[in-house]
């Protein structure tokens, strides 16, 4: 055989042996499963790794009640979930897709990640690059002039005036602050009121309002701060706090359904997790 025919065939098969390589290494990437999903949830892998890797395997799965049920207690969010039965769509589940949370926010996504260290109900602040708990303290309601203890007052659907002893709180930061929020079960972050404390002398003070009604005419809105919050997981909340927020005393509450038995539940009102943003 002529060597320019000899070279020729040669090429030919080198062609052909690289593009089935090539088929081969594309079927070893998209080769994914359920289990690999699984695994990489309970390693503890940041959202984001987790979906790029589900569309790159490109091919919808079929997933049993069972397997949903596997997902979900290592911790899938709904996202994922979506994206494993439709990879080609559910925008809002891939983080860089228009229209979605901005790729950048990197803090959101490695708050994904450490949420299964949120174990227990309440809002905790980052200091030092730790997560610490905010530590709460009892509310004491003002109705006519008279404390009351929260057990006792039955204010219904009205604003009230909260009082906290001790001009400061025992927990302190600085900006930026980032702070989470652990909800109970059936509990969404609208249900949270951020409030602005006004310090006195030997005491904190507040107004607010509960049962969900604003009574704007007699300034129940006046201290509270507006603020965002992301779900980040299941009870899982990340606060987005305002540009405007200064250095001051706060306050996060839970009024939850206050007023819908006939009074206030001490669980939702009887505590406060308070901070002071330092200058």
């Amino acid at each position: 055989m002529p060597f320019r025919a000899m070279l020729t065939v040669w090429c030919l098969f080198l062609m052909a042996a690289w593009s089935g390589f090539g088929q081969a290494a594309s079927q070893s990437v998209q080769a994914l499963t359920v289990d690999d999903v699984v695994a990489m949830l309970e390693a503890k892998l940041p959202e984001q790794v987790v979906l790029t890797r589900i569309k790159t395997h490109g091919k919808p799965f079929s997933l049993s009640t069972e397997e949903l049920v596997r997902l979900n207690k290592a911790g899938a969010s709904e996202n994922v979930m979506i994206l494993l039965m439709d990879p080609s769509g559910a925008q809002s589940a891939d983080p860089g897709a228009p229209g979605s949370a901005p790729a950048s926010d990197a803090a959101s996504v490695a708050l994904t990640s450490e949420a299964g260290q949120f174990t227990e109900v309440g809002v905790y602040y980052k200091k030092a690059g730790q997560w610490m708990e905010l530590l709460p303290e009892i509310v004491n309601w003002k109705t006519g002039g008279v404390l009351k203890n929260i057990a006792s007052v039955g204010v219904v659907k009205k604003d009230v005036n909260g009082h906290l002893p001790g001009p400061n709180s025992r927990n302190s930061t600085t900006l930026p602050l980032e702070l989470t929020v652990h909800t109970p079960d059936n509990v969404a972050i609208t249900e949270y009121q951020l409030i602005r404390l006004r310090a006195k002398k030997d005491y904190r003070e507040f107004r607010t309002v509960t049962g969900g009604v604003f009574n704007t005419k007699s300034g129940a809105m006046r201290d509270m701060v507006p603020f965002e919050g992301k779900r980040v997981a299941r009870n899982l909340y990340e606060i987005l706090l305002p540009s405007t927020l200064g250095a001051g005393e706060y306050g996060i509450i839970w009024l939850g359904n206050a007023g819908a038995a006939g009074g206030m539940s001490s669980i939702a009102m009887g505590k406060m997790y308070t901070f002071r943003v330092l200058e």
